[in-house]
């Protein structure tokens, strides 16, 4: 234990000495500085925000602009250097397998300089010495939450730049979800007129493509596209071990701070500063797990990032026929958890499947996973050996660490924190699901004809219902005609075939473009009328049977129809509509549900309103939080409305419509007026604009609040800094 202890000592005092040249480089001559060009970016920042206040709006966007332009450009000049040094002392390196004693001690000390120096110089080439020194965490804390972003959008607002504005809105949006003045901000930008949804660009996505591989796994998955889902899988794989790498060599360049000086000039003392230099050096490498593993805008990471990557890619991989892919993955997961049962099984049954091609059963997990885990736990050990004879502190923030690694004298507080995180992940699963819309089911049901088919208790569910006899047959027939003349294909969805499916085609019309075209005379005005007055014949019943405590608002109105594209049918596995949550983003693998964008997160209640059942499949039906156990189906047929909470205890899909054309009428609703459905208004006003005394009468009726409802929302625009995140589209969901 004495020699380990002096070789860590060694060791320690070694990258001490590498991080205080690096530390030190503010005081070389001037002349080593000459083509330095990056100034200090929590300067520039302050500048900018110091010009935001005195309302110089040019000089303001330039600064805040270019703080985040210094910033990356640090990043990158660190990461180009840390490659270009790699090799630098690498002679002194590898003399240290073959040297022992004083030897070996003089060839690290000579090894870690010349790397420094290297460094040191790289870095000095393009920046400032102000500029290589630790920013505070309070800057730290600016950028990580995207405030810059926050006060850009203000800045180009005031510069009439809508289209930055957006851009900026957004970007902050997506790492701040839950701020509502700027999601406001967002829905004011989007009906300004020059804005598209091409504006909404999340200028951080760089640093998020991991997740965007992630998602797009999961969506590949829920439609059973299994070879795709494998691309996906393992491109995300790749990509998360890029970004990790990354973090890691930020860790390794960066300016660190010197601990604190005890007081004590003794030797003891020398090494427990480098100690505390090595030992943070490698805790910060660890915690890039954490880094990577958090979404924007969310506080805690996702447990087990990597390994449950590696869960879906040999899955994935199984299904799509490739056995011997997937062996290879299976055993990359069992490096993380030897001893699952469930991957033994696995692997067994990918070994018998596999039998008689000995080469194959042979199969290696992958090198770059080997690589990662080897060096984790090395890292590991160093820690704990720390935490035992260095008083330092350190959470693993990985679930798989081996007790092995732990050291015996901390084994027991180990695993009782241990024991509590497992308890507490029992506890999160076994929640019960509760309902915080502000809905409560069975109200009365005031139309004539109308009747309650299905509750709660027979759906199986909280704030669902089945009311049937809303429409005539008639109605269904006049709508069905509607829809036949006048929706076009994809409509609400950029032109796409199909958004969930290439098996079936779709086809929506929203009751703007229907009045539209009865205004041309190319459909029925009346029929152009009924689709608009079925939408309020839908809110006063579910606002009475919800007992809605506040008012209720038409979000959005889409008549949508599915039709079974002919011969690709057979053998067909996916979903007309994938399970999803209409007010958040449904995480089935953690049943979790984060209410951000992209998923509408002002819609409160959602319906459907079935017109015929006069095809195969295309059943509504509802699952838990795991998207797998179904708890209720609902059949379509003419007049029948499914009405529901839009949030999370609704999980919902759609079954693959196999035979024929399902039609529907979606809609959503929401307690905010600021939400209401804007289009729906447009219809409206020119309704009225045609002499329909109707519309002419609310429009009078409403001509006080409605109107300067919506002066107030244009007369609102962002005038001061706010704080918020999202990812926001302007594709209409539909049901």
């Amino acid at each position: 234990m004495a020699l380990r202890s002096q070789l860590v000592s060694v060791y320690v005092a070694c990258r001490c000495l590498l991080l205080s040249l690096l530390l030190s480089s503010s005081a070389a001559p001037s002349g080593a500085y000459a083509s330095s060009v990056l100034q200090p970016y929590d300067l520039v920042y302050y500048s900018g925000v110091r010009a935001y206040f005195g309302q110089e709006w040019s000089r303001a966007a330039e600064l805040l602009e270019k703080s985040l332009e210094t910033r990356q450009t640090l990043l990158s000049v660190r990461r180009q250097c840390h490659d270009d040094c790699v090799s630098a002392g690498s002679h002194a390196l590898n003399k240290l397998d073959s040297q022992e004693g004083s030897l070996w001690d003089l060839w690290m000390l000579d090894w870690v300089q010349q790397r420094a120096e290297c460094l040191r110089f790289c870095i000095g080439r393009s920046v400032t010495p102000a500029g290589q020194l630790p920013v505070s965490t309070d800057i730290e804390y600016e950028f990580g939450t995207r405030n810059p972003y926050n006060f850009l959008q203000v800045t180009y607002y005031n510069l009439e730049k809508l289209q930055k504005a957006a851009a900026a809105a957004y970007t902050y949006f997506v790492s701040n979800p839950s701020h509502l003045e700027m999601r406001n901000n967002i829905e004011k930008y989007r009906r300004m007129k020059g804005v598209t949804e091409e504006d909404f660009q999340d200028r951080e996505l760089e640093n998020e493509k991991h997740w965007v591989l992630y998602d797009a796994a999961l969506q590949h998955e829920a439609s059973s596209d299994w070879v795709k889902a494998a691309d996906k899988w393992k491109a995300c794989v790749n990509e998360t071990l890029r970004q990790m790498e990354e973090c890691r060599v930020q860790c390794d360049v960066a300016s660190q701070r010197m601990p604190e000086d005890r007081g004590t000039d003794s030797a003891d003392s020398v090494f427990e500063k480098a100690a505390a230099l090595s030992l943070s050096l490698l805790s910060c490498r660890q915690y890039c797990v954490t880094q990577v593993a958090t979404r924007p805008g969310r506080i805690s990471a996702q447990e087990d990032y990597l390994p449950t990557q590696l869960e879906h890619l040999h899955i994935a991989r199984f299904k799509a026929a490739d056995i011997v892919g997937a062996l290879r993955m299976l055993r990359s997961l069992l490096l993380f958890y030897p001893s699952d049962r469930d991957s033994l099984d696995n692997l067994q049954l990918y070994l018998e499947t596999l039998e008689g091609d000995t080469e194959s059963q042979g199969a290696q997990p992958v090198q770059e996973i080997v690589g990662y885990i080897s060096r984790s736990l090395e890292e590991k050990k160093l820690l704990y050996f720390g935490m035992e004879n260095f008083d330092f502190q350190f959470i693993d923030p990985d679930l798989w660490t081996p007790e092995d690694v732990v050291p015996e004298s901390l084994r027991e507080s180990w695993r009782a924190e241990k024991e509590k995180i497992n308890k507490k992940i029992k506890e999160g699963e076994q929640v019960e699901e509760v309902d915080d819309s502000g809905f409560f089911s069975g109200g009365a049901v005031h139309q004539v004809g109308v009747t309650i088919t299905m509750d709660d208790e027979l759906l199986n569910g909280t704030n669902r219902v089945v009311l049937d006899g809303v429409m005539t047959e008639k109605e269904c027939d006049k709508i069905l005609q509607l829809a036949k003349e006048a929706a076009s294909v994809g409509d609400g969805y950029r032109g796409r075939r199909s958004p969930h499916t290439p098996h079936e085609t779709f086809e929506g019309l929203t009751v703007l473009r229907a009045v539209k075209l009865a205004q041309d005379g190319l459909v029925n005005q009346s029929d152009a009328l009924l689709l608009h007055e079925l939408g309020e014949r839908v809110r006063v019943l579910l606002h009475s049977y919800f007992r809605s405590p506040s008012g209720l608002f038409i979000s959005f109105t889409h008549l949508v129809c599915r039709s079974a594209v002919a011969g690709e049918q057979e053998g067909r596995l996916d979903l007309s509509h994938p399970v999803h949550v209409d007010n958040c983003l449904l995480e089935p693998q953690t049943k979790q549900c984060w209410r951000e964008p992209p998923a509408f997160i002002h819609r409160d209640l959602s319906a459907i309103l079935y017109l015929n059942d006069n095809f195969d499949g295309g059943e509504l039906f509802f699952t838990n939080r795991d998207a797998k156990t179904v708890t209720a189906q609902v059949k379509p047929s003419c007049g029948r409305l499914v009405g529901f909470s839009s949030g999370p205890v609704n999980p919902h899909g759609v079954t693959a419509v196999t035979n024929g054309r399902r039609c529907a009428l979606a809609l959503w609703f929401t307690k905010e007026k600021l939400y209401s459905d804007m289009e729906r208004e447009e219809a409206e006003a020119l309704w009225a604009a045609d002499g329909h005394s109707k519309f002419k009468k609310e429009e009078q009726e409403t001509e006080g609040s409605s109107a300067t409802s919506r002066n107030a929302r244009s007369a609102q625009a962002p005038k001061e800094k706010s704080r918020g995140r999202g990812r926001v589209t302007g594709a209409k969901d539909e049901l």
